[in-house]
C-alpha cells in the first residue's frame, strides 16, 4: 500500500487523454501548486504527443502505462504523497496503472473517463459527438483546434484563452490523426474487469459533457463505491471549463481523506 502519511508533499502526476499532451492542461497545474504547498505537479506525456510526438502510440492501453510508468519513476522523490490525477483516455490509463502497480500511488482523480465493459458505446461516445469528429478530420490543420474545442468545451470565454495556445501546441508538437487513431483504438479496447482500487478515489465529471456521457462516471462510482462530483455547466474538458473547481474538489476531498 502506498505511503499515505498525510504531513509527506503531495506530488501530482497528470494524464491527458485523446490527442492531447502536457500543455493542454492549461492552468491546472500552477492552481495546484498556489493551493497545495511544498506540491510537485508532474504533466506526462503518452507516446505519440507531447514531447513524444514523433513516437508512434500504442495500441493498448497497458503499453501506455508502461512508458509513463518510466517518466513517472525518474520524476518521483523520496517521502511524497503520489496522487495521480487523469482525464478521459488518461482514466483508463490510470485504472490500468492502479490495478497493476498498486503501490505506486496514495489517490487518484478521475475525470470524465469510461470503462467498455461498464458503459456502452452510445455512452462513452455520444451519438451528437460523431458529426464534429468528422469534421476535426475534414477541417484543415490550422483550424481544427477550434473544432475540437467547440466539442470539448461549454463556456466561451475559455475556448476563446485556449484557441491561441492550442494552436500554438499544435504548430510546434502536431499529433497526427494516425496516432490519434491508434489512442482511439486502444480506448475503444480497453476493460476494466472485476478490479477496484485499493487507494481512494475521487471522480469528477460534466452533467453537459457532449462528448461522453456523465452516466459513465456514474457507472464507475457505482461499481467501485466511491464519490463522484458533477460540474454543471463544464464540457468534456473539464479542466479547461473551470480549472478553479477543480482544485476546490480536490482541497475539499483530500482534507477529507487524510491529505
Amino acid at each position: 500500500m502506498p505511503d499515505r502519511d498525510a504531513d509527506a508533499p503531495l506530488h501530482f502526476v497528470l494524464v491527458r487523454g485523446l490527442s492531447r499532451e502536457a500543455c493542454h492542461w492549461g492552468e491546472l497545474p500552477a492552481l495546484l501548486r498556489t493551493h497545495f504547498a511544498g506540491s510537485r505537479v508532474s504533466c506526462l506525456d503518452l507516446p505519440g504527443a507531447g514531447i513524444k510526438h514523433q513516437q508512434t502510440s500504442p495500441l493498448r492501453v497497458g503499453h501506455m502505462v508502461e512508458s509513463l510508468r518510466m517518466d513517472f519513476r525518474q520524476a518521483a522523490q523520496p517521502g511524497e504523497t503520489a496522487v495521480l490525477l487523469a482525464i478521459s483516455l488518461g482514466g483508463m490509463i490510470a485504472a490500468h496503472w492502479m490495478q497493476h502497480y498498486p503501490d505506486d500511488f496514495a489517490r487518484a482523480v478521475l475525470i470524465n473517463t469510461s470503462f467498455g465493459d461498464i458503459s456502452p458505446l452510445h455512452q462513452r461516445l455520444r451519438p451528437a459527438a460523431f458529426p464534429a469528429l468528422v469534421r476535426v478530420l475534414l477541417t484543415p490543420r490550422h483550424e481544427r483546434e477550434s473544432v475540437i474545442l467547440g466539442l470539448v468545451s461549454n463556456h466561451v470565454d475559455a475556448r476563446s484563452r485556449a484557441l491561441p495556445h492550442w494552436n500554438r501546441i499544435r504548430s510546434e508538437r502536431p499529433m497526427t490523426l494516425h496516432n490519434t487513431a491508434r489512442q482511439m483504438w486502444a480506448a475503444a479496447r480497453f476493460r476494466l474487469g472485476n478490479f477496484v482500487p485499493r487507494v481512494p478515489v475521487l471522480l469528477l465529471a460534466a452533467t453537459r459533457d457532449r462528448m461522453v456521457s456523465v452516466e459513465c462516471s456514474r457507472a464507475i462510482a457505482r461499481r467501485w463505491q466511491v464519490p463522484v462530483r458533477e460540474h454543471p455547466s463544464a464540457g468534456h474538458d473539464l479542466p479547461l471549463d473551470d480549472p478553479a473547481w477543480v482544485v476546490d474538489s480536490l482541497v475539499a476531498w483530500l482534507d477529507k481523506n487524510g491529505g
